[in-house]
């Protein structure tokens, strides 16, 4: 007996990827959702406060995030590059401060490039332009984005755009 229509798009829908949309504000300078997840700022905008039901915690200049919920992130001395991500060790390029990997997360990332496009099973896409990530997509048979995932997701997206900020106020 064939599967019937309804049955054959489940099992395709089951294969296919899913796409989590990263959402901006109005004026499109600001991510404020992740899928389902919104990121909340404080009153006078500027950095995110939560991500979900995560807060966020900056350092006492509020240059550096130090906290994404329970995970406190390490930096060196002097230093805007992240050294651990809660228990996890970050391994990033010592000349860029670019991630390569967060615990069992590899950042992939072109070459001489500080656009991410993978973070362990996910993949990062842009706009039509290249400068701003729009989506993450989850590989096949992953339906959420586990907690973990999250975090190291938004901890790369935000240095990213730090790192954008810097580099566009030098020039």
């Amino acid at each position: 007996m064939q599967p019937n229509t309804a049955e054959r798009r489940r099992t395709a829908g089951e294969l296919a990827d899913m796409e989590l949309e990263l959402g901006y504000d109005l004026l499109g300078g600001r991510l404020r959702s992740i899928g389902e997840v919104e990121l909340t700022y404080g009153r006078w905008g500027g950095r995110p406060r939560a991500l979900g039901p995560h807060p966020l915690e900056y350092d006492l200049l509020g240059s550096r995030l130090r906290r994404i919920g329970d995970v406190e992130i390490g930096y060196g001395r002097l230093s805007s590059v992240p050294r651990t991500f809660g228990t996890w060790d970050v391994d990033c390029a010592a000349w860029s401060g670019i991630p390569r990997q967060i615990g069992p997360y590899p950042v992939d990332h072109p070459r001489f490039s500080g656009r991410v496009r993978g973070i362990g099973p996910l993949s990062v896409e842009y706009d039509l332009l290249g400068g701003r990530p729009r989506r993450v997509v989850l590989p096949a048979g992953m339906h959420a984005l586990p907690d973990d995932l999250l975090r190291v997701l938004f901890l790369v997206l935000h240095l990213q755009t730090e790192r954008n900020k810097s580099s566009s106020s030098a020039a």
